[in-house]
């Protein structure tokens, strides 16, 4: 158990967008309330369908939001980085989550009771803008995602998702390998296509030395010409 001068610094540290808009008194009830906990390799941290009970933060690993769809197909909705907050939309809603989270990789989280934080927003405007422009902006990339998975060639879907976890993850040392190694099937379900049309655009792009695969290390060779396949779909 932390020490609760040590978990106040952790939380100021890692919720710096919202602990900056909080006053005294408010800072001490989300210090009193924050919990963080460890999730494993593919741990589900909620599933659709449950009802919400928590804002999440994602402290440190990598997350994705999926959802089931026809034949149990999964789509991948969003990825989450450190440090980004989720799981608020549905409380929010006044519903239950339509669509579920997992971590696709050992992962530290922080959350906070979505009544505690309601409390807060009634009576703070600033932390009230802060979720409505965050809303709004998901709002504005779910649009996008749309129009891009629906109307854009494979090969296109496919460029998007490599370009989305380099702007996401970052990349290693030597500035070309993507920061995270994603199974095939998950490169499938974030492009919408099988695995196996995935597995053969990616080959095509190896032939083609725009990247490099080893096992599930993908490293960019080309960037300007996957954009512009992102671009041209």
């Amino acid at each position: 158990m932390l020490k609760k001068s040590t978990l106040e610094q952790v939380v100021s540290q890692e919720m710096a967008d919202i602990w900056d808009v909080l006053k005294p008194e408010e800072k001490r009830l989300i210090t009193d309330n924050f919990t963080l906990q460890q999730y494993k390799k593919g741990q589900i941290i909620y599933a659709e369908h449950e009802e919400p009970e928590n804002l999440w933060c994602l402290v440190k690993g990598k997350v994705k939001m999926y959802k089931s769809g026809i034949g149990d197909r999964e789509q991948i909705l969003r990825l989450y980085r450190p440090v980004q907050y989720f799981g608020y939309r549905a409380y929010f809603a006044q519903e239950n989550y339509v669509s579920s989270c997992a971590a696709l990789e050992a992962s530290t989280l922080g959350s906070i009771p979505m009544s505690v934080v309601e409390k807060i927003i009634r009576s703070n405007n600033d932390l009230a803008m802060f979720f409505i422009h965050e809303l709004a902006r998901n709002l504005g990339g779910s649009d996008t995602k749309i129009v891009n998975l629906t109307q854009k060639h494979i090969r296109g879907r496919l460029a998007d998702a490599l370009l989305l976890l380099e702007d996401n993850y970052g990349l290693e040392d030597d500035d070309a390998t993507l920061k995270i190694y994603m199974s095939r099937e998950d490169l499938a379900n974030l492009s919408n296509m099988t695995t196996s049309n995935a597995i053969r655009t990616l080959t095509a792009f190896v032939t083609e030395k725009l990247i490099l695969v080893d096992g599930r290390r993908i490293k960019i060779l080309n960037e300007p010409q996957l954009r512009k396949i992102s671009k041209f779909g």
